[in-house]
């Protein structure tokens, strides 16, 4: 947002109008306009100063001034927004939590995938999904992403989630709004790619673009170039813009390194006055690997970098190098802890109630689980469970065809389609595997219309039917997952590394679930908004979907070979807001109350076969949000402060790794502001609480063992080597992993009209509370404070940035899946780190 200061303006009409011989009389009136007009804040488009000379029919000439500006950071969120309810509000008149964050943010803020944007958005701290950066957790649960205003294809951690082709990335807390369709309960990230139709409607004027290159610490490298403009078809405007990324980079981690190419093509072009189409796509292919982070888990480890050596015996009869799925049943590597016994006089409970003469008999009769030569060393971040072999990779296409026609001024039609797919595969020496082969389409229309009646109430109306058609292919192999039999001092080896579905195939390594099928989902929406007065809105709606599901087991453990199941249900789902402008305080307080349904899938999208064959395929969620969000000072200042509780019901219903049954609640706030022409900051708080409800329900919840779980006078030696499991318990339910409390604050100054004109600094910091690593809370994870700093320089066709990330050097952790293997693994984080980009432009 660029300013002029009316006293510059006023002096400067004063004196063109001077010089083209105003009398006083003209200048005070032109002085007057200037004033009545300053007092809003001034966009303007270009840096270098200029003179406009124009005539009117009497002859009196207009000088207008365009002076030098600053290139502050364009941080306050005042431009239109859909991505919430389809509505055209901005962020402020947005009844519920949303934030925005413009590609010029995520340059000069340096963020560089998702786990980055925690320091500008309350609620969106992310757990560790194996060191890979796929989504969003929102209000401590995973989130969704949609392109455009459409949900894609899930990608709990299969691929991280390009961030440079984005225009703007909208992130928004809670279920999505009827108008979307099914979705979870978190939130979600909607990414706008970039595009040559402005917000404004108005084509790029000419051609424009730019080549840039990325350098940072561990040999990463990263290429980019993008150019856009218009053009004229048939004597109808035309638009394309083009986007390419390459990147090859090393990593800290041990045996990791990432090779990604990223193409994105978007189009514009006006068919008529009044139809217009927008098309285009992106293609993403992705090679790197997942990263678990430190196994053989324990306070110790954490506190002190002690981590115990050693390796089991080998178990590997055969001699190939690999433990096969028959070897590591035949060596007898688990043990399994149950929560209750047919018996009402007996209760096993878990693992950390048995007493050490039980568990020490037990790992005695389990000799394969011990390691033969245990010892200590002391070990740093990058000594990771990730063997040389580990691969994980992705080939994305995503493509889109969008038709709007206006009718009148108050009434268009808009029709979007929509193809997003998937082809995924992991492997990880440890014992785990993937593959997921999934695609889907899904076609919206939407007629909407708005009308005024007189001055005291506007109306706008949205109506929406829509199709959604997903298929899938999945499998994937846990049955004999051992995060602790390597030794990460040393190399992957016969001792620890296994066979996998995907490398070997499934005869040699059988799937532990292979699913295959598909849905319809046929959907009607509708919304409407009301202003009263231009002060009371009311908006709300309603959906209603028909949902066709089949999805067959081929093979698994826990399902009959080609076991297929069919069902179809039907969902609603319904919102409502309302929120009221307090001119006089610059205020706007909101309420919402919402139900949404949404899909129980899996990490490719999947419907298990067994949740269609239970009918709990489909679940509702609710939202009770109160908040305040105003403007202050001229426009100057954005805050927002939202309370919240959002609730995922039908406790049954649940994938323990993408859609928890969860209640979170907590307090959210944020800050934008432009304290001086130079001057802005960005700030936000978060306070969450999320609990699992399934759990407290059963007063139990399934998880891996650590050493931490173990009780006194039991050597954690004697287990690792294989996996003990079974039921932690609960008396609330409350979720690890996820910090209570999460401040953070930005800064960013702009050294325009100095002789460092073109230069912009930033620093900012970031808190994070103390958490657990797991359910059972056995190891703590401390609490951390972050600082990061970077400065960019821009003038006419050069852009130069260098950033720094976590300077004071903060060791920290990151929970992995904290519900199921929180005691077992723990991904350590990034030392100082930093990051050098140029860039030409044209």
């Amino acid at each position: 947002m660029k300013r002029v200061k009316p006293a510059f303006k006023m002096r400067a009409i004063a004196l063109m109008a001077l010089g083209s011989g105003m009398g006083l009389p003209a200048i005070a009136a032109a002085a007057d306009d200037a004033a009545a007009t300053a007092a809003a804040p001034v966009q303007v488009a270009q840096n270098d100063s200029s003179t406009t000379t124009a005539t009117d029919n009497s002859g009196i000439a207009e000088v207008i001034v365009k002076s030098r500006v600053n290139r502050e950071v364009n941080i306050l969120p005042t431009e239109p927004n859909d991505s919430v309810f389809g509505f055209n509000k901005s962020i402020k008149d947005t009844p519920r939590a949303v934030t925005s964050i413009s590609q010029e943010m995520l340059t000069k803020f340096n963020i560089t995938d998702i786990n980055d944007i925690v320091a500008l958005t309350p609620g969106s701290f992310t757990q560790s999904f194996f060191g890979v950066a796929g989504s969003l957790d929102v209000r401590g649960t995973p989130g969704e992403n949609y392109f455009r205003g459409v949900r894609r294809v899930d990608n709990p951690g299969n691929y991280p989630q390009p961030i440079g082709a984005s225009d703007r990335i909208d992130i928004v807390r809670g279920p999505a709004s009827p108008i979307y369709g099914p979705s979870k309960i978190g939130g979600y990230l909607n990414f706008i790619p970039k595009s040559a139709r402005a917000q404004d409607g108005a084509y790029m004027t000419k051609p424009a673009g730019e080549f840039g290159v990325v350098r940072g610490s561990w040999d990463n490298n990263t290429l980019h170039g993008e150019v856009g403009g218009p053009g004229k078809v048939f004597g109808q405007a035309f638009g394309y813009y083009l986007y390419a990324e390459a990147q090859n980079a090393g990593s800290y981690y041990d045996n990791t390194s990432t090779n990604q190419s990223i193409y994105q093509a978007s189009f514009d072009a006006d068919l008529t006055d009044k139809t217009r189409i927008e098309f285009g796509g992106m293609y993403q292919e992705y090679e790197g690997n997942q990263v678990a982070g430190w196994n053989r888990l324990s306070q110790d480890l954490i506190d002190h970098g002690t981590y115990v050596t050693g390796h089991p015996t080998s178990i590997d009869t055969n001699g190939d190098g690999r433990i096969s799925a028959a070897e590591a049943g035949a060596a007898n590597l688990s043990i399994f802890y149950p929560f209750g016994s047919s018996d009402p006089n007996v209760n096993f409970g878990s693992v950390n109630e048995q007493s050490a003469a039980t568990v020490n008999a037990d790992l005695a009769n389990h000799p394969n689980m011990a390691l033969v030569n245990p010892g200590t060393a002391h070990i740093n971040g990058s000594q990771v469970l990730v063997a040389p072999e580990d691969s994980l990779t992705d080939q994305v296409k995503t493509l889109y065809f969008d038709i709007i026609h206006s009718f009148t001024d108050n009434l268009k039609l808009t029709n979007k389609v929509f193809y997003d797919s998937l082809n995924n595969n992991n492997e990880n020496a440890y014992g785990f595997s993937q593959m997921a082969d999934t695609w889907a389409f899904e076609d919206q229309i939407i007629l909407a219309y708005n009308k005024d009646v007189g001055d005291w109430l506007k109306s706008a109306y949205q109506f929406s039917p829509s199709l959604r058609h997903q298929k899938f292919s999945h499998g994937d192999n846990f049955a004999y997952e051992y995060f602790d039999r390597r030794d990460i001092t040393e190399q992957a080896s016969a001792f620890d590394r296994r066979t996998l579905s995907t490398r070997d195939g499934p005869t040699v390594e059988p799937w532990s679930s292979r699913t295959v099928g598909d849905y319809f989902d046929y959907g009607l929406a509708g919304m409407a908004d009301y202003t009263f007065f231009d002060s009371l809105h009311f908006t709300g709606g309603g959906r209603y979907d028909s949902l066709h599901m089949t999805s067959t087991c081929t093979t698994g453990v826990d399902c009959t070979d080609n076991d297929k199941h069919k069902d179809t249900d039907g969902a609603w789902s319904w919102s409502f807001s309302t929120n009221y402008d307090i001119p006089v305080l610059g205020i706007s307080p909101y309420f919402t109350r919402a139900k949404q349904s949404t899909m129980i899938v899996g990490q490719g999208g999947e419907i298990p076969a067994d949740a269609v064959a239970s009918k709990n395929a489909v679940a509702n969620s609710t939202l009770t949000e109160i908040g305040v969000k105003g403007s202050f000072w001229d426009d100057r200042i954005y805050a927002s402060f939202a309370h919240y509780r959002q609730q995922r019901l039908d406790y049954s219903a649940q994938n323990t790794v993408t859609n928890n049954t969860t209640l979170g609640k907590g307090w959210e706030a944020e800050l934008r502001a432009v304290l001086t022409n130079n001057l802005a900051i960005a700030a936000n708080y978060s306070n969450t609480k999320v609990y699992n409800e399934t759990a407290k329900q059963n007063g139990s919840q399934f998880s891996f063992a650590g050493a931490g779980d173990l009780p006194a006078g039991v050597d954690p030696a004697d287990m690792y080597g294989g996996v003990i499991n079974g039921l932690v318990l609960t008396t609330d339910g409350r979720k690890q992993g996820v910090p209570e409390n999460v401040y953070s604050i930005y800064l960013i100054y702009s050294f325009d009209g100095t002789i460092l004109d073109g230069l912009t600094g930033t620093v900012g910091m970031t808190h994070v509370d103390s958490t657990y690593s797991g359910f059972s809370k056995a190891v703590k994870l401390p609490s951390y404070t972050l600082v990061n700093a970077g400065t960019n320089y821009e003038s006419k066709h050069w852009k130069f940035g260098l950033q720094g990330k976590n300077l004071t050097n903060e060791k920290y952790f990151r929970s992995n899946f904290p519900d199921l293997f929180g005691s077992s693994v723990v991904l350590p984080e990034l030392p100082r780190n930093w990051t050098m980009s140029l860039a030409y432009k044209f």
